[in-house]
């Protein structure tokens, strides 16, 4: 407490800075929170899928990731890489699908949990066995110069992957509100054999879903990948998604959204203006401390679904 103690008396004026200041950080906070949202809703489309978490979606951004550098060192053009690398995403989920989920239509969630872990596994030892295990540089020709806006200087590159991200999960958005499989989508994860018994085709629900999960986890593997490299440890961005999708709820795209803002600026609020009281480094686990209080208060997220199970 006696290192608390001159922080909370520091005059307020002190603590927050100049207002740019304090709105550089916020936006920066912003910027960041947008790409989380962009990872949280790759895990968002396949629960409202199946009801399960899937625990390949970070191996499934490093693969992404991973085929496209792959690519480009083969001299393939970058637009051309991507392209190819959608296509090698939706064949991923079509091998999915036929050769793991339709074996698995109406199996507990651990089973099918179990089994995503086990995909993980795979997708991490091919990708290492196909392209290598070193860390790749990822130049997609999107630059990182300084942009001042009234005072509030940001990252060039920030913005961009901002834009992108925002228009992907907006667009994620109204996939799910306003397209007859985004409706279907909701009945599959409710039940899969009741909407097979209406009529939806499970199959290609799942191949939809998977694909769509692919193409996000290509654009965030390109995102982090240009920003920190192409390696293994990517995989692991997959763990800042698990405070967003607690704040957010499992089965909201809205919830994403917002639940990525919330853990961007909340993390670079505390790293900067806490972060000297408290020794340092909390950036690393303030999003994980404030979804563990959600979870005390309210497990099923801001925008989640209240499970009510009657006994």
């Amino acid at each position: 407490m006696g290192t608390l103690t001159p922080f909370l008396l520091t005059p307020f004026t002190e603590i927050w800075g100049s207002p740019v200041f304090f709105a550089e950080v916020v936006l920066t906070g912003l910027l960041t929170g947008v790409m989380y949202s962009l990872v949280a809703l790759g895990f968002v489309l396949i629960f409202k899928a199946s009801r399960v978490f899937n625990y390949a979606q970070g191996i499934m951004v490093l693969f992404a990731a991973l085929t496209l550098v792959g690519l480009m060192e083969h001299g393939v053009p970058v637009w051309l890489a991507i392209g190819l690398t959608i296509v090698v995403m939706v064949g991923l989920a079509v091998a999915v699908e036929r050769l793991m989920l339709r074996h698995l239509v109406n199996q507990p969630d651990i089973i099918l949990f179990m089994a995503t872990i086990g995909l993980a596994f795979f997708l991490e030892g091919f990708g290492e066995m196909v392209w290598g295990s070193n860390v790749k540089e990822l130049n997609i020709g999107i630059p990182d110069n300084p942009v001042e806006f009234g005072g509030i200087l940001l990252s060039s590159f920030d913005i961009i992957a901002a834009l992108t991200g925002a228009v992907m999960v907006f667009g994620l958005a109204l996939f799910f509100q306003k397209t007859a499989i985004g409706r279907a989508l909701r009945a599959v994860a409710d039940d899969h054999q009741a909407a097979l018994s209406v009529g939806i085709p499970l199959k290609t629900i799942w191949i939809t879903v998977w694909s769509v999960a692919g193409v996000v986890a290509l654009v965030t593997g390109i995102m982090w990948g240009a920003k920190s490299g192409v390696q293994f440890s990517l995989s692991l961005i997959a763990l800042k998604a698990l405070p967003v999708l607690i704040l957010g709820g499992f089965t909201s795209v809205p919830g994403a959204i917002i639940g990525g803002l919330i853990i961007g600026v909340g993390e670079k609020i505390a790293e900067i203006y806490w972060g000297p009281a408290l020794g340092g480094a909390i950036e690393n686990w303030f999003a994980y401390m404030l979804a563990m209080v959600f979870l005390l208060f309210r497990p099923q997220g801001l925008f989640g679904e209240r499970i009510i199970e009657r006994v």
